[in-house]
Formats: C-alpha cells, sequence, structure tokens
C-alpha cells in the first residue's frame, strides 16, 4: 500500500479526495496548506504527493522545490486550473513527475497515479537488483579464498558470470554465467584459453600484470566493459577482479562479470517512455503556439480573400506571405515533435561540412538582411570531404544561426552593428568544430543553465522551447558535444565538436 499526501487550501476537495482515495486503497494524510504539507511530509514520509498549484502562503511550487530536496524519489503530482499551463510546466521542469487539472476526474486521477506507482515499483526493482548482485559478488570475493568447496558451490549457481584463473592466467573455472555473456562452452574454455583470449584488451593486460606482481594488492573496483562474445558481437558488462593469494603467494584470479543486456534494455526502455510522455503532457502547452499559427493562417487567408474581392495585388502578395510564414512554422513545429519522440542510431554519409554550413548561412541570409544583421562566414579551408553526420549538422546550425539572428533582434541596443558569426575548423582527434557567435542581446546564467531543459523557450509565444531540444538530441546521437557561453547585453557563442572519419569512397 502507498501512502499519500494531499495538500490543498479547500477543505471540501480533501474531503472528497480522500475518501475516493482511500476506498482505491491508498493510505491518505492530508495538509490544508503548503507549511501544513511540508511538516505531515517530514512526518509521514509519503511516497506520493498530490497538491494544488496555487494556495495562500506557500504555493505548490515552494512545496515541489521543498519536498524535492528532503528526498528526491518522491513522486509528486501538481493539481493546476484551466489556462495555468506555464506554471505546470514550470512545476515539470521542477522534477513534478506529473499534473493534472481542475476539476480533478477520477479516470485521470486513477492513471496519473498508476503512472507514479510503476515509476516507485521500477526503481525500487532497480535498487534492490544492484544491491542484491554487489552483495552476491562480496559474498563470492571472501568465500572463493577460504573454502574451495563452497567456491565451486556458490560460482556455479551465480547469475553473474565467474571466470577463475592459475598463476599463469589459464582459465580453469567458467560457469554458467559465463557461458551466457560470453557464448562459449566450458569445455571450449577450461584449459584451452587464456584471458588474453578471452577479456576484453585492457582488462587481460590489467590482469596479467597483477598476476606478475609479488606483493599483495586488492581487488578492482567495479567498471564498464564491452565483452567480445563467440558470435562477434559486443556484450555490456560489469566488471571486478581479485588474485587469489596462498601464504602471500599469488596462486591465481577470479573475475566477474555481471551481464548488463537487460538493464541496458530497460534503461532505454525507460528513456522513451520517458521521452513519450515529455511529448504528450506537453501537446497541452503547445496549444497557445498552435493556436497563434492558426490566428496568422486565418489572418493571411483574410488579406487574400480581400484583396481577390478588389483585385487588390498589394494585400494578395501581404496576405500570401502571412499563410506561407505561418505554413512554415507548423512543418517546423511538426519536424522537431518527431525528431525528438523518435529514437534512432547516426546517419553518416560523405559530405562537405563547409557547404552544409553555407547553406544554412544562406537560407537565412534574407532574414538577418531585413533586420541589418551581417552574417560572417569564418571557414576552414583545410574542411574538405569527410564522413559524419551532414544532415544533423545541417538540422543543428539552422536552429543555432536562426536563435543568434533572433537573438540581434531582440536586441535593445540602437548603438551595435550586429553580427552572426559562422566558423568552421578541424580539430585533432578526428573532430570538426563549429562555432555560432552573435552580438544580441546575450542571456542570464539561470537562461543559459536551462536552455537544453525540456521546452524552455525564451522568446514567449513565439517559441515552442524544442529547438535546442531537439539540436542538443541530434548531436548526443552523433557522439558530439554542444557546449555555451554567454554575457547577458553582449552575445552568445554555440560551439559544436562532432566526430568524422575519411570520406568514403
Amino acid at each position: 500500500m502507498f501512502k499519500l499526501l494531499l495538500i490543498d487550501d479547500e477543505k471540501a476537495i480533501v474531503r472528497v479526495l480522500s475518501i475516493s482515495l482511500r476506498s482505491d486503497g491508498y493510505d491518505v494524510v492530508t495538509a490544508y496548506s503548503g507549511e501544513e504539507g511540508l511538516d505531515v511530509f517530514r512526518r509521514e514520509s509519503p511516497d506520493i504527493v498530490l497538491t494544488d498549484i496555487k494556495m495562500p502562503g506557500m504555493d505548490g511550487i515552494e512545496v515541489l522545490k521543498r519536498v524535492k530536496n528532503l528526498d528526491p524519489d518522491t513522486e509528486v503530482i501538481i493539481i493546476t486550473g484551466h489556462g495555468d499551463m506555464d506554471s505546470a510546466i514550470d512545476a515539470l521542469q521542477l522534477g513534478a513527475s506529473d499534473f493534472i487539472n481542475k476539476p480533478v476526474r477520477d479516470e485521470a486521477l486513477a492513471i496519473t497515479l498508476k503512472r507514479a506507482e510503476e515509476r516507485l515499483i521500477i526503481r525500487q526493482k532497480l535498487r534492490d537488483y544492484t544491491e542484491d548482485l554487489e552483495n552476491m559478488v562480496r559474498i563470492a570475493t571472501e568465500e572463493v579464498r577460504r573454502k574451495s568447496e563452497f567456491q565451486d558451490k556458490l560460482i556455479t549457481s551465480s547469475n553473474d558470470g565467474i571466470v577463475a584463473t592459475d598463476e599463469k592466467g589459464e582459465i580453469i573455472i567458467f560457469n554458467p554465467g559465463a557461458e551466457k555473456i560470453f557464448g562459449y562452452s566450458r569445455l571450449e574454455v577450461i584449459r584451452k584459453m587464456n584471458v588474453r583470449d578471452l577479456y576484453p584488451t585492457e582488462v587481460a593486460k590489467e590482469f596479467q600484470q597483477r598476476l606478475k606482481q609479488v606483493m599483495i594488492v586488492k581487488g578492482t573496483d567495479w567498471k564498464e566493459v564491452m565483452i567480445p562474445a563467440k558470435d562477434g558481437k559486443s556484450v555490456p558488462a560489469r566488471f571486478s577482479g581479485a588474485l587469489l593469494y596462498e601464504k602471500d603467494m599469488v596462486v591465481g584470479g577470479v573475475g566477474f562479470f555481471r551481464d548488463l543486456r537487460e538493464i541496458k534494455h530497460l534503461q532505454q526502455e525507460l528513456i522513451k517512455s520517458e521521452r513519450l510522455a515529455a511529448i504528450g503532457q506537453t501537446v497541452a502547452g503547445l496549444a497557445h503556439y498552435i493556436k497563434n499559427i492558426l490566428s496568422g493562417l486565418k489572418g493571411g487567408s483574410y488579406v487574400v480573400n480581400v484583396g481577390l474581392d478588389k483585385n487588390d495585388t498589394g494585400k494578395l502578395k501581404a496576405g500570401w506571405a502571412m499563410v506561407e510564414r505561418n505554413v512554415g512554422r507548423v512543418s517546423e513545429l511538426v519536424l522537431d515533435l518527431l525528431t525528438y519522440s523518435r529514437e534512432r542510431g547516426p546517419e553518416l554519409r560523405n559530405c562537405f561540412p563547409n557547404e552544409i554550413t553555407d547553406d544554412v548561412c544562406e537560407l537565412m541570409e534574407m532574414k538577418a538582411s531585413q533586420s541589418r544583421i551581417e552574417i560572417i562566414r569564418e571557414f576552414a579551408p583545410s574542411t574538405g570531404e569527410v564522413h559524419m553526420g551532414a544532415d544533423a549538422v545541417h538540422r543543428a546550425l539552422l536552429n543555432l544561426i536562426s536563435n543568434a539572428v533572433d537573438a540581434c533582434i531582440s536586441d535593445l541596443s540602437i548603438e551595435k552593428k550586429w553580427q552572426v558569426r559562422v566558423k568552421t575548423a578541424l580539430e585533432s582527434d578526428n573532430m570538426l568544430r563549429f562555432e555560432v557567435i552573435d552580438n544580441g542581446c546575450g542571456m542570464s546564467e539561470e537562461t543559459r543553465k536551462n536552455l537544453f531543459t525540456s521546452f524552455f523557450s525564451t522568446k514567449g509565444g513565439k517559441g515552442t522551447g524544442l529547438g535546442l531540444l531537439v539540436t542538443h538530441k541530434l548531436i548526443e546521437e552523433h557522439g558530439g558535444t554542444i557546449d555555451v557561453t554567454s554575457q547577458l547585453g553582449k552575445g552568445s557563442a554555440f560551439i559544436i565538436r562532432l566526430p568524422y572519419s575519411k570520406a568514403a569512397h
């Protein structure tokens, strides 16, 4: 049974919801203000907090912050009124797991609470599973050193892969868990393979060096490695090893391998679920933006109709320009949503990075020149044809240069000569650097920290917050990094580093 804390300053709502929740099997505790709610939270340690967002004194946002400071794993659900979607999105960015609108409907509340329960259960299972495995490994290490008979029984029944060697590194124990990870049978390995034939190269080197040391060496800490399996595939695993001694002499070693395939799969599924949940939760937040687009389309169509009725070419052109502009906004919005919600690997092909960058600059040239903004190109001549994620580069630079132009347009200074400087350069270790630097309005440190937070935007009703989120996702998918520096009133600099290889012919 989960314990639930209900906070609302309206006693009638608290009474009705309490009765409903208790009938659903929850252990419910209540409070009628944010301050009282925090006192109850410290005393009762509930699993789930359901709080109204607008209350006298301490509001729901402040309650959320303090609850997360006390226990980050607590599931906090915000109750908000219609039309208060901005506050709801702020709450999600501060760590709220979900929100529901007033009046609270039983069906919506049940679904929201079920999602919170599932997250609590998954976290607890992962925590328990990890703790159990670590305890098993500690026990196995100690017992292997003391009793070979107990060691045989423990190794055979262990879910982890356990591989033991003699003082020369020849494999003498290979349990069923190791068979599952490495793909070899015991008959193929025992007394026929050495650690250098089986272990990952870096682990084998370290293990063989330790076997040669005279002094007593403690076991290695857990670390993630990629196991080269028999079928040629790489298996993610966590490795820990220890040497075995008898009268201060090395008599062998043991390695423990914990299969991470299932955990990695669960993590990927969880990330996908959270991303899709975030998309769903934000649809309401995008309503205002879409409404603005629809208004623009209606306005444009009205001007077109007036132009047709009066045979006014000027109005026709103006109206059609409004329609085209808003159709473009719809296209960008849909493309951003699809890109953010879809999980995919890097798409690599031969390309010329300087040509891609120049193409993006040309696309933004008209918008920039209309606002007296100069786009300056500084491309490294040595950047020729390479093999990399060309589409990701184009999409990321288009977002960054567009934002840079908007930053200059938003700058209130009347003395500046606005510029957007776009650079390319080759770096060591097969990395390409792209820089987008503007001297526009800049941003505060708080804004800079929130740039890549879900659906954060500094453009009010003109932006969705998806642009930089999509850019960050594309860069990460292609193994790159993105860094930002900015100074309020001075401008901003975005630096992308992406790996590349020689062009394939």
